[in-house]
């Protein structure tokens, strides 16, 4: 069997960025960036007041209490009717233009205009001073005209699209999404709004795993349920082909029992690479190619099905979108109660608590690989290396967080 990270190179090897596309602003949340991002002008792309006030010239401050002139008011929007001279003000809205010859602006709350009536006082009296240059924000403090705001390989955020928006723009580049076709298999399936049977059990992995592709930057198309004959096998997959899929992704049909429907269908449309990995849980493991197609063959039960979908299918999305494979979301943690493994790389459910300042791991309970109620209460994935069979408590290993 081939240890994770052999698996996981051999199936990256596969793996190309896709390409470009266009897309609305207010659809670009979370969209990586197939390009930088550069300023065609400043921001703010004007000396701007930060506060209410009065903006005069600095050197009009000296000797306090001082009387000025209010020659115009600037709200919000508008721009200054005049050059600002000495011994003048202009009562200034926050964000509205300093006019021409103003430096300095001095908050209402430091003149005499107790009533901030909807027309200027013909005079204001400055009773307290402030420093030159104070409460005015300059052209370009925040973005420079031809700097770098946003670098390729970026995953916008919400701040970014404000930035966006900030310079102009309606639409941005952005790698397009992978559409992962997505099929589950075995006769003992039924779709969810069907009444149980005897034998039967509801797919749960086509909404585990639609929700994990699109949480991942992915576009689900679900293709239905696949009985274990070579026909219903090979009519989805096609179907998956024929739509163009950047990959095809199956759940269950990789076991020993059954591996040879899926692979009679491998075997004709493309071909097998592996179909084992070192692992708990996720053992039967597949991957090959369709139609020139990746594929992966994900293990039936819920929790290896997820399971192996973090380890593989993510960080072939990740590489499809141009971001970094490699997880992230771990941090070391100390471990709480005893555990044990097989000497294969083990995923342990765990929730984690809070002790003497420090997270510490603790199962939840039965690492059944069909127990989807052990991820469901869990807050990450610890991670036992392979080869190592006993988890002393106290010890610290490495958990992979699941939420994001």
């Amino acid at each position: 069997m081939l240890s994770v990270s052999e698996a996981l190179q051999r199936i990256l090897e596969h793996i190309d960025t896709l390409e470009a596309e266009s897309v609305a602003l207010e659809d670009a949340f979370e969209r990586v960036l197939s390009e930088d991002v550069v300023a065609s002008y400043p921001l703010p792309p004007f000396a701007n007041s930060s506060m209410d006030g009065y903006a005069v010239q600095c050197a009009d401050l000296e000797p306090i209490p001082v009387r000025l002139q209010v020659v115009q008011d600037i709200p919000a929007g508008h721009a200054p009717e005049q050059v600002l001279e000495r011994g003048q003000a202009a009562r200034i809205m926050t964000g509205a233009p300093l006019p021409t010859g103003a430096d300095t602006v001095v908050p209402v709350e430091f003149t005499n205009d107790v009533l901030r009536g909807p027309t200027p006082p013909a005079e204001v009296t400055i009773m307290q001073t402030v420093s030159c240059g104070e409460n005015v924000r300059h052209s370009g403090e925040d973005v420079q005209q031809g700097e770098v705001v946003l670098p390729q390989g970026r995953q916008l955020r919400a701040a970014d699209l404000g930035m966006l928006a900030g310079l102009g723009y309606t639409a941005v580049s952005v790698i397009r999404q992978p559409r992962i076709a997505l099929i589950s298999t075995g006769d003992e399936l039924l779709t969810s709004d069907q009444p149980l049977r005897p034998g039967k059990i509801h797919d749960t992995n086509s909404y585990t795993l639609s929700a994990l592709i699109r949480s991942w930057g992915g576009v689900p198309v679900r293709l239905g349920i696949a009985r274990d004959t070579v026909g219903e096998v090979r009519s989805l997959f096609q179907r998956a082909i024929d739509l163009k899929s950047d990959l095809i992704l199956s759940t269950a049909g990789v076991s020993v029992g059954a591996f040879d429907v899926v692979k009679t269908v491998l075997d004709e449309l493309g071909a097998v690479d592996f179909w084992r990995v070192n692992m708990r849980p996720g053992k039967p493991l597949t991957f090959g190619q369709m139609g020139g197609i990746p594929f992966v063959g994900l293990p039936g039960n819920p929790v290896s099905a997820m399971v192996t979908f973090m380890v593989f299918v993510r960080p072939v999305i990740a590489t499809m979108l141009g971001l970094d494979p490699a997880v992230t979301d771990t941090q070391t943690v100390r471990v709480g109660e005893a555990m044990s493994s097989d000497g294969r790389m083990t995923f342990v459910r765990i929730r984690l608590v809070e002790e003497g300042g420090e997270w510490v791991a603790y199962t939840t309970g039965t690492q059944s690989s069909g127990a989807l109620s052990s991820l469901v209460k869990a807050d990450g994935l610890l991670i036992i290396p392979a080869d190592k069979r006993q988890v002393k408590a106290g010890e610290y290993l490495e958990v992979w967080r699941l939420n994001r």
